[in-house]
């Protein structure tokens, strides 16, 4: 809740209990304890802006219908001093209290006077807390999975921030293990078929078939000539790893900062390995009595808490698995660096693995419930009514480049945030590129560039927004006035909300409600031509839904243009 919200709760909280003392003084209800209400703000507005169940459960306390206890209270009830002038019963008891004009004009002020702060709060405490987000392969190019899980990631970081949690970003680089084996071998195959033709040897049956390989074969031929044909397989398996990997891991870093994503590390998986982290770690596990040795492995007793089966950390040749690796990679988050939290974003192909790594946090003694894991859907991509797989540029499988070639970063960002992770989203390439209010990120910078218009046209007219006095504010009576102030006023509600449920999709809809609201003003509510004060008034509110609309575009790094 922004300062207001807060305050306008807490003071209504303590009017009820006054309340409830004053009406045991008078003999209105009988000497009891006062039971523990909630204040909560109603779904509806027409139903006040804030209800409470104080009579429904102080029913038992003072044995009596909830309907005579909420008589009582309306009765004896003071908002003096309070956000609110009225209160209503409705149904069976249930108390309702509506915003006096106060409310309205000092929400305007704490907008105004916070700007660029309006909405951020200290909610999170300064908990530390990791979102690492895409970790895409770094064998390949990024797909639309990741897309989704970057825009997902670094608005739910953004969001946390935002709500006073320490947000740090981080991606994590598979650069160690079969995978990049089975990178060095395709990449291998492809350098001398480049000398010796596609029959002179056999390409891995598991190896990666993409064009992005034979790419980076002839860039490494080019460069070293046939000198590594003749020389043993495994060093020119390795000359090209060492090529090609670190151009992929840039080729993605771009990828990802055209994409607005900048991340604060990445983690190289083989940086555990070299630092003696996964030994740390699998040691750590069996000083506390979770592994032993079985057939020349070493084994983690996963079913010890509850696991479905034990699962192999090393194997009889002395290699690690990639489960040990990523306990250790955990270990490191939680232990080594410290971080109070730790949210991953996973496809959701990987659901099967969210008990076995909160289980071996449990088993590290890290604890379970300190790691979360957010699994996203799929994502179709649909132009014209059908499913889109191919890109019109390149003609293959669209990938993260190839999407933010068609279509604007500011719509990627924006439509990939419009549903929660567990829902498939299927994103309409058609409508993110429409400039028109049915496209909802135009829709939403309209509003603000709308706003900018108007202050520009003004000003040009030697009309400029002056601070309004309390009175003056109190003239924003009309029901579309107070509709958009209310809708201001939860702002910071909002961030809090969508922080503790990672869902920044709950802010794309608050935009647009936002955007929304403030058309329904503009439409009916004049500013030019007024009398001053109410002129001043609509312009002071004007600029009020001008920062919170820059404030969360801003967040979400998507622009907030001044002319559209």
């Amino acid at each position: 809740m922004s300062k207001i919200e807060l305050q306008a709760t807490e003071n209504l909280k303590g009017a009820i209990a006054g309340a409830f003392h004053q009406c045991m003084e008078t003999g209105a209800l009988p000497r009891a304890e006062i039971p523990d209400f909630t204040v909560e703000t109603p779904t509806d507005s027409t139903h006040g802006d804030r209800a409470s169940n104080a009579a429904m459960v102080g029913a038992k306390a003072f044995r009596m219908p909830p309907r005579k206890i909420a008589e009582a209270i309306q009765k004896n009830v003071d908002l003096s001093g309070t956000y609110f002038d009225r209160c209503e019963i409705a149904g069976p008891g249930f108390l309702n209290f509506f915003f006096s004009r106060r409310f309205y004009g000092d929400v305007i002020k704490e907008i105004l006077r916070a700007g660029p702060e309006y909405g951020r709060s200290d909610f999170g405490k300064k908990e530390k807390v990791m979102v690492e987000f895409v970790s895409a392969n770094p064998t390949g190019p990024m797909h639309m999975g990741n897309a989704r899980g970057g825009a997902l990631g670094d608005c739910l970081a953004s969001v946390l921030d935002a709500a006073g949690y320490q947000a740090y970003r981080e991606f994590y680089i598979n650069d160690y293990g079969a995978q990049i084996e089975k990178f060095g071998r395709s990449l291998g195959a492809r350098y001398i078929q480049l000398y010796k033709g596609e029959d002179a040897v056999e390409f891995p049956e598991d190896g990666y078939h993409g064009d992005d390989i034979r790419e980076r074969a002839k860039g490494f031929a080019d460069i070293h000539g046939d000198k590594y044909l003749n020389v043993p397989a495994e060093e020119r398996d390795q000359a090209l790893i060492d090529y090609a990997l670190p151009k992929n891991i840039e080729k993605m870093r771009a990828d990802l900062e055209k994409y607005r994503i900048v991340y604060d590390k990445w983690f190289a998986e083989s940086t555990l390995h070299k630092d003696g982290e996964l030994e740390e770690a699998i040691q750590r596990l069996t000083d506390r009595g979770m592994t032993y040795q079985k057939d020349g492995a070493l084994w983690y007793k996963a079913t010890a808490i509850g696991g479905e089966k034990d699962e192999v950390l090393v194997r009889q040749d002395g290699t690690s698995t990639y489960f040990a690796a990523d306990i250790a990679y955990h270990y490191n988050k939680f232990v080594k660096r410290g971080f109070d939290r730790v949210i991953n974003i996973w496809g959701a192909d990987h659901h099967g693995h969210v008990a076995r790594m909160k289980g071996a946090m449990d088993a590290l003694g890290i604890g379970g419930n300190r790691l979360d894991i957010i699994l996203i859907q799929l994502v179709r991509l649909v132009s014209g009514g059908q499913i889109v797989r191919m890109s019109k540029r390149t003609g293959k499988m669209i990938q993260l480049a190839d999407l933010l070639d068609e279509v604007p970063v500011d719509a990627a960002r924006f439509f990939f945030n419009l549903r929660e992770a567990s829902s498939q989203l299927d994103f309409d390439m058609d409508l993110a590129v429409k400039r028109d209010n049915q496209n909802p990120v135009y829709y939403v910078q309209y509003a603000y560039a709308r706003i900018c218009s108007l202050l520009k046209n003004l000003a040009e007219e030697g009309i400029k927004p002056r601070p309004c006095t309390d009175e003056e504010l109190a003239l924003l009576t009309r029901p579309e006035e107070t509709e958009l102030i209310r809708q201001l006023s939860v702002c910071t509600g909002e961030i809090i909300a969508s922080a503790r449920d990672y869902d920044p999709a709950r802010m794309m809809r608050y935009l647009i409600a936002l955007a929304t609201t403030f058309h329904k003003f503009y439409t009916a509510c004049r500013v030019k031509g007024e009398r001053e004060s109410l002129m001043q008034a609509r312009l002071n509110l004007c600029v009020a839904t001008s920062i919170v609309l820059k404030n969360i575009l801003t967040m979400f790094k998507i622009t907030a243009p001044e002319a559209m």
